[in-house]
């Protein structure tokens, strides 16, 4: 299981690549992250909710009411032009933090295994 401290400042760009690739209800994106995660890491309720606010608030991403199921409409979210620059640029952002990263981390492996 992933620690939500690891991954929290990562949150807002994992939900706009999801939500890029096609609107969703928060229900149906907390279950697409638990299974693209292997079930290593799930997502709050409430801190996906708070995602969406912030997101919402950033004009990053809109809502809007679908059909009715189950007894209500639901409340399904869609990534805006501003959301899919932004999201591009936390790509770049990520690809540049990961090879910093991988830098230190791997050395560390490797010296592991020859210990």
């Amino acid at each position: 299981m992933i620690r939500s401290d690891s991954i929290r400042g990562h949150l807002d760009p994992i939900v706009l690549r999801l939500i890029c690739e096609e609107d969703r209800y928060g229900y149906e994106l907390s279950k697409e992250i638990s299974l693209r995660t292997d079930h290593r890491f799930q997502i709050k309720e409430a801190t996906l909710y708070s995602v969406f606010q912030r997101l919402e608030k950033k004009e990053l991403i809109e809502s809007y009411l679908g059909e009715i199921s189950q007894g209500g409409k639901r409340k399904y979210y869609r990534i805006t032009g501003q959301g899919k620059a932004y999201l591009r640029e936390m790509v770049k952002e990520w690809k540049e933090v990961k090879s910093v990263i991988d830098l230190f981390m791997d050395g560390f492996m490797r010296e592991r295994e020859n210990n």
